[in-house]
């Protein structure tokens, strides 16, 4: 098995919804399954506008009635120096993509950039939809993606990492 540690960046716009979602579901995934010690997992929006804030109170809210707690992770934007320090940037649609990958050009950094549901079977190429302009329902919906999509990319990368038979 390799020791290698994979950093895995979740993006979406203003890093108070969908990717500090999945920074703390993938992230409570990872521990449950017993490999925490080969992830490093973060987030951040490519907007500015939120930088410091906490997330959503509403994804807080969804979050926390299914186990997972927000509370500490603080909106941050990305930078050049995350397409060296992560090996994984997934971005939650395809206007994020497209502006992180702008952003890599820039530099010379090594991460991979692709969507966050390219891991979920039958989701390739979808975007998870921005519940920040609807109701309470588009942050459920959210939470079940995210769920589906960390699992497969729990299940993805530990295959990677050369695991066999994680119960993940």
């Amino acid at each position: 098995m390799s020791a290698d540690v994979t950093r895995v960046l979740f993006v979406c716009i203003g890093n108070i919804c969908r990717s500090p979602t999945a920074e703390a579901v993938f992230r409570m995934q990872v521990e449950k399954s017993g490999w925490g010690k080969l992830f490093t997992v973060d987030s951040a929006g490519t907007s500015g506008f939120h930088v410091g804030e906490p997330p959503d109170r509403r994804a807080q809210k969804h979050a926390a009635e299914r186990g997972y707690n927000l509370s500490a992770l603080r909106a941050r934007q990305i930078g050049p120096m995350d397409f060296d320090r992560f090996d994984l940037i997934l971005v939650m649609e395809k206007s994020v993509l497209d502006t992180v990958q702008q952003l890599k050009n820039f530099g010379r950094g090594k991460a991979e950039v692709s969507m966050f549901l390219d891991y979920l079977p039958g989701y390739e190429g979808q975007n998870v939809p921005d519940p920040y302009y609807g109701n309470a329902d588009g942050f459920s919906a959210v939470l079940d993606l995210v769920e589906e999509g960390s699992t497969a990319l729990l299940r993805s990368l530990l295959k990677k990492q050369g695991v066999l038979g994680c119960s993940c």
